[in-house]
């Protein structure tokens, strides 16, 4: 099997939320992953918009890469046909592995584990660990109150006026993806003339 175009870890919630919208831009994209030659990583269940991005991606041609320690293994539903399904012993390992299969992080609406997820890895960013793109889906202005509060952050001089700029934010896949596979420098790889 050919190596994969790029590679999207997607952080999201285990629960669909409560207008449909979400699963819609959950659904968006895993279908845009899937049908330019990419590759999901993701929490490795099949509850919420976490199986709806893994479905999507794997209708549209992609591969899936899980990543789910063993405690929530019946909890969140493991996906048994992931591309990859990798069971691992914690949160901190779920992680590390998710961090290191990604070009790129998105996220898309969640709870408290989705945060941490993305907050992380921003954090992680401003600290030199990594140079790879972050995204944030702001769909139906999921993200509106965070996004204030964060410039609320900035005008209290607690996080610097730069760090905002770390974070690519869109309104739909179409925006936010080709913008995050062009950040990571592979906007020429196999797959994604159609960019």
């Amino acid at each position: 099997m050919s190596r994969p175009a790029f590679s999207v870890a997607v952080y999201c919630g285990s629960r669909t939320g409560v207008t449909a919208a979400f699963a819609q831009a959950a659904a968006a994209i895993g279908h845009w992953i899937g049908s330019h030659g990419g590759q999901l990583v993701y929490g490795g269940g099949t509850s919420g918009l976490m199986g709806v991005v893994a479905d999507a991606t794997l209708q549209a041609g992609g591969r899936v890469v899980g990543v789910i320690p063993t405690s929530l293994v019946e909890r969140e539903l493991a996906h048994r046909g992931c591309t990859e399904l990798h069971v691992v012993d914690t949160m901190h390992e779920r992680k590390r592995m998710m961090a290191e299969r990604a070009d790129a992080f998105v996220a898309l609406p969640g709870g408290i584990g989705t945060l941490e997820e993305i907050f992380e890895v921003w954090t992680w960013r401003q600290l030199g660990y990594h140079d790879k793109p972050i995204g944030l889906l702001n769909v139906a202005g999921y993200y509106d109150a965070l996004l204030a509060f964060l410039d609320h952050s900035v005008r209290q001089q607690f996080m610097a006026p730069a760090l905002m700029g770390l974070v690519h934010t869109a309104t739909n896949a179409q925006q936010l993806l080709p913008a995050l596979v062009q950040a990571a420098g592979l906007s020429d790889g196999p797959g994604l003339s159609a960019i």
